[in-house]
């Protein structure tokens, strides 16, 4: 249910309608726009309560949510969401990339690469400390002492850190070093991982599951969302599909439809999306003239010898090329790099 106020109405009706909406055993969100305040009433929906909240003063009207995703909806929002860590803002009118390689192999890996990501304009540092992996044979990344390096580049750069959590008693360890919280595919349905990431506080990058459907997605992003964590990115990274020409199957017309139905920004992921580095700087280029609010990019200085996922990474001097090609799309759909 979203109680809209009259753009007039004093903070003292606002507050009296957020105290209402308690006692009828639902939970009051404010939310102050530019033009004017709405209370999303979150909880069992039940006959009566619109008539209980019309009379309100300084009510203007009262509607329900259709959507089963209540916090993420942009019924509940229609001002778009921008997500802020340091120097990385994530749903504004420039977009925001990401990059970095799959894992974190050295500290002197990581500050150098970071050091030149940072020139080439990146706005944040994408690295592996907890590696999920098919095999268990493979590497399974550095744990805290990769996280540690992360840090590390962040005190030579400034860039904000974006890296993996994989179970819910990691979360206060990786967000003492990260800025932002990744829930990978495998995770997006591990409930007690993304309640653990909403009661953090640090912004979240939830990726969508492989096979999830959009309701699913989204629903998985109100968790977060539910334990008073606003701060959400919606990550699409592909999906399993009957094709095999590719890792996974990148549908960039999620973009505009997350856009059309969440305030949430979005994030297109073109490594995994497609598991083909030479896929990837087009990607890059498609995704952003679909509306994508940030590009999470796999580099690596040496694919070749990557301790994972070499396949789909791309080079620094692909990544300045991919730079230069998406800030002219960008000036195409009135955005900025």
């Amino acid at each position: 249910m979203i109680v809209v106020m009259k753009p007039d109405a004093t903070g003292e009706q606002i507050d009296h309608m957020a105290a209402h909406i308690g006692t009828l055993g639902l939970t009051p969100q404010v939310i102050r726009g530019t033009h004017q305040t709405v209370i999303a009433a979150i909880g069992e929906e039940r006959p009566g309560l619109i008539e209980a909240l019309e009379p309100g003063e300084g009510v203007e009207k009262v509607l329900p949510i259709m959507a089963p995703y209540k916090r993420a909806s942009s019924e509940l929002k229609s001002e778009r969401t921008v997500v802020r860590a340091r120097g990385l803002a994530v749903g504004g009118t420039r977009v925001a990339v990401i990059a970095g390689p799959c894992s974190v192999e050295s500290e002197a890996q990581i500050i150098g690469l970071a050091r030149r990501l940072k020139a080439l304009g990146a706005t944040g540092l994408r690295g592996g400390a907890f590696k999920p992996r098919t095999s268990p044979y493979s590497f399974q990344g550095h744990k805290e002492e990769g996280l540690k390096m992360l840090a590390a580049a962040r005190r030579e750069t400034g860039l904000a850190i974006v890296t993996e959590v994989m179970a819910p008693e990691h979360v206060p360890m990786v967000a003492e070093y990260a800025d932002v919280l990744q829930i990978g595919a495998r995770n997006m349905q591990n409930y007690q991982l993304l309640q653990a990431v909403g009661d953090s506080g640090r912004p979240a990058l939830l990726k969508r599951g492989m096979s999830a459907t959009m309701d699913e997605f989204l629903l998985a992003a109100e968790y977060i969302l539910d334990r008073g964590n606003s701060n959400v990115m919606l990550c699409e990274r592909g999906v399993r599909t009957f094709e095999d020409h590719t890792r996974f199957t990148l549908p960039l017309a999620t973009v505009p439809y997350l856009h059309d139905k969440s305030h949430l920004p979005v994030v297109v992921d073109p490594s995994h999306g497609t598991g083909k580095a030479r896929l990837v700087v087009p990607m890059c280029k498609a995704a952003l003239a679909a509306g994508a609010d940030a590009l999470i990019v796999e580099v690596h200085d040496d694919p070749e010898h990557a301790v994972s996922d070499g396949s789909q990474t791309i080079t620094p001097n692909a990544f300045g090329q991919m730079m230069a090609q998406c800030r002219r799309i960008a000036q195409a759909v009135d955005r900025t790099m």
